[in-house]
């Protein structure tokens, strides 16, 4: 539960706020499972709009404590568009607790990387660092004497090595580019198959945190039709519960995913629960533009996703007690 001692009643913004986070916990509670201490691991991914940035005057508290409210349901959140000034996300950290962490890239420079930072928040109750971090990056390659770079991804993408309970996994974030505003961009495209080609080559590898990949993030896929989904079904399950389910606040593309791909035969996800949170139909809700003193609807609509988010978080359950079946083996007689 995030920290709210610093609101203050005597303060109308703060007395909104704390409506606000009441709206939020009960849907939390109705769409979101509980958290458990050993049983199921809560993973979301959220676009995070310009997450440090200034647009709009930035984000005061009371975003961020609705911010916090919504990651603090789950165990561990991807995060896209982290800024390069994090005080935000300090500030935000400051809201869930200590026992909340983070791990960020570097801002990836040039145009194409928007000064963009990608992220993991985790609650370290549940959720421990397993020591590998790195942003992806394949192989150079030698042409004559000299060595020859890889082709860049816009945005390089992030993979770190965590623990929880059994369960050990490589989760990796990105953000592809975005490029034209239509299905399959070209540089998008090779993003995405790079990606996967990446990550398919990873698991073949004995290293113990290749076994199980976690991919998620914003992939700017406009429909499972597109050429960019499909490079990513090949190798990639996901969960029956999120399969296609839109993430933009419009509910009109699944810009964002979360896949699989495992060597571990006993990590079924099939009926995993999963979902996509509406944050707006609880916090900065339709018809609230006089509240805070926007001009009309369509500028607060606007105005409300550098506050909140112009993407909804997608969420899913991973099992991480796989006791039963080790002890099964254990108890079995081996074959003579």
């Amino acid at each position: 539960m995030p920290f709210y001692h610093s609101l203050n009643s005597k303060r109308a913004e703060d007395r909104r706020t704390a409506e606000g986070l009441i709206r939020l916990r009960t849907a939390l509670r109705a769409e979101v499972p509980a958290k458990t201490l050993d049983s199921k691991l809560l993973l979301a991914s959220w676009n995070i709009r310009e997450f440090g940035g200034t647009k709009s005057g930035g984000r005061e508290p009371e975003p961020l404590f609705y911010l916090a409210e919504v990651i603090s349901a789950f165990d561990l959140v991807a995060v896209q568009e982290v800024r390069g000034n994090l005080d935000a996300l300090d500030r935000l950290m400051n809201i869930l607790g200590g026992w909340w962490k983070y791990l960020v890239t570097d801002v990836t420079q040039g145009q194409a990387g928007n000064a963009e930072r990608l992220a993991f928040l985790y609650d370290e109750r549940k959720v421990r660092f397993g020591g590998l971090a790195g942003e992806l990056a394949g192989p150079s390659v030698k042409k004559g004497s000299k060595l020859v770079l890889p082709k860049a991804f816009a945005r390089s993408p992030y993979l770190v090595g965590f623990r929880a309970g059994w369960f050990k996994f490589s989760l990796v974030t990105g953000h592809l580019y975005y490029g034209a505003s239509k299905p399959d961009d070209p540089q998008r495209l090779e993003e995405m198959k790079d990606l996967v080609k990446l990550l398919k080559a990873r698991v073949k590898d004995k290293d113990h945190w290749a076994r199980n990949v976690i991919l998620l993030g914003d992939f700017n896929i406009f429909s499972d039709e597109d050429e960019t989904f499909k490079e990513l079904e090949k190798a990639f399950d996901a969960p029956a519960a999120i399969s296609g389910l839109k993430t933009n606040v419009d509910r009109t593309k699944p810009f964002d995913q979360i896949a699989f791909l495992s060597s571990n035969k006993d990590n079924k996800i099939d009926n995993a629960q999963g979902g996509v949170f509406d944050f707006y139909k609880h916090v900065y809700r339709d018809g609230e533009e006089k509240a805070y003193k926007q001009s009309n609807a369509k500028r607060y609509r606007t105005w409300r996703t550098y506050k909140m988010s112009d993407h909804l978080p997608l969420w899913t359950e991973v099992a991480i007690d796989f006791g039963d079946e080790y002890l099964g083996k254990k108890a079995a007689k081996p074959n003579e």
